[in-house]
């Protein structure tokens, strides 16, 4: 039976999904949003949304399976500490998906996915102005 089963496989293989989805992560933590297709921001939010909850626990355990997921120290060091102090009260819903155009090129559907909360990064606003 195939119940249960259902994850967005993005027509592609299962190495570079998972390095796709941690790259996209990164990025998403580092800027504060990226603008990427709906089907990705769709396949990235949950992503995003259970390390902000590792985040927010704090633990060692919790810092060794982000950056498992992460692979990037600075962005893990940045997650533990500025993002998880941002959500800190909240209970869920850090992330917000905006439908913003159609790509000229291939005409695919393209959104912006977003940190609900304005995270500052050693005093600097990590959320980009220009995008």
């Amino acid at each position: 039976m195939r119940h249960r089963k259902h994850r967005t496989s993005l027509g592609l293989v299962s190495g570079h999904r998972r390095a796709l989805l941690a790259n996209l992560a990164t990025a998403l933590l580092e800027h504060g949003k990226i603008e990427t297709t709906q089907a990705k921001a769709r396949a990235v939010q949950p992503y995003v949304e259970k390390l902000i909850t590792l985040g927010k626990k704090g633990d060692l355990h919790s810092r060794r399976q982000a950056l498992s997921k992460l692979r990037y120290r600075p962005i893990v060091d940045h997650l533990f500490g500025d993002v998880a102090e941002a959500f800190k009260e909240r209970p869920g819903g850090y992330t917000r998906i905006i439908k913003t155009r159609i790509r000229v090129g291939d005409a695919a559907p393209m959104a912006l996915i977003e940190l609900v909360e304005n995270v500052k990064a050693n005093g600097t606003e990590l959320v980009d102005e220009a995008a």
